[in-house]
C-alpha cells in the first residue's frame, strides 16, 4: 500500500471524501463535501466527545434532551447529534450492528437531528448553511455509505476471508449498492440464496 501524504488532514480528507463520493455515486454539493471534511478532520482529534457520547448513550435520549434545550444551544446539540450519528454510522456501522442497533434508526434520528438544525438557522435567514444541513439529512444514508468507504480506504488492516463473510452476511440483510461493489472490488459476485 503506497503511503500518501497531503499537506491537512483537512485537504486528505477533502481528497478522500471526494473519491467516496464519486464511487457511491452520491451527488454532492461542494459545500457538504467541505462539510464532511471537517467533520472527519474534527474526529481525528483525541478531544470527540461526540463520538464518545453517541456510542454510550441511547440516540432516542439525546434527541428529546437536544428538542428540549433552549435556542442557541439547541442547534449546537442538534448538530452534534447528527455528526455523532453520521460518523459513528460511517466508521463504526459493525459496532452498531453487533450491540443490535438498527442502521436504518440511526440513519432516521441523525436524519433528523440534521433537519431540525436546518429548520433552525432557516427560521433565523441562515442562508446557505441551512441548504448543507438539509442536505446531509435528505441523503444522510447515503452519506454514511460515503464515511463508509472513507473508513475502508483509510484502514489497514488487510482483507480476510472472515471479512468478506461479514461483508457478505451484512449485503444480504441490506441489499446495499456500496457493499455489492466492496465484495466485488475482492472478486466476488453478491448472490442471494436460492436466485442462482
Amino acid at each position: 500500500m503506497p503511503i500518501e501524504t497531503s499537506s491537512s488532514v483537512w485537504a486528505f480528507f477533502r481528497q478522500t471524501v471526494e473519491e467516496a463520493c464519486k464511487n457511491q455515486r452520491v451527488d454532492a454539493t461542494p459545500e457538504a463535501q467541505t462539510y464532511l471534511s471537517g467533520l472527519l478532520e474534527d474526529f481525528v482529534r483525541p478531544d470527540a466527545s461526540a463520538l464518545s457520547e453517541t456510542l454510550d448513550r441511547s440516540l432516542t435520549l439525546m434527541l428529546d434532551e437536544a428538542l428540549k434545550t433552549p435556542p442557541p444551544e439547541r442547534f449546537e446539540k442538534l448538530r452534534t447529534l447528527g455528526d455523532g450519528t453520521l460518523y459513528v454510522s460511517g466508521f463504526f456501522g459493525d459496532h452498531l450492528e453487533a450491540r443490535g442497533v438498527d442502521d436504518g434508526f440511526v440513519a432516521t434520528i441523525g436524519g433528523f437531528a440534521y433537519g431540525s438544525a436546518g429548520a433552525m438557522l432557516r427560521g433565523g435567514g441562515g442562508g446557505s448553511a441551512m441548504d448543507i444541513f438539509g442536505e446531509l439529512s435528505r441523503k444522510f444514508a447515503r452519506f454514511v455509505d460515503v464515511l463508509a468507504e472513507v473508513a475502508e480506504s483509510t484502514s489497514f488492516s488487510p482483507k480476510t476471508s472472515t471479512g468478506a463473510l461479514r461483508l457478505y452476511e451484512k449485503w444480504l440483510r441490506t441489499g446495499s449498492d456500496r457493499l455489492a461493489r466492496e465484495l466485488a472490488a475482492q472478486g466476488l459476485t453478491p448472490v442471494r440464496p436460492g436466485s442462482a
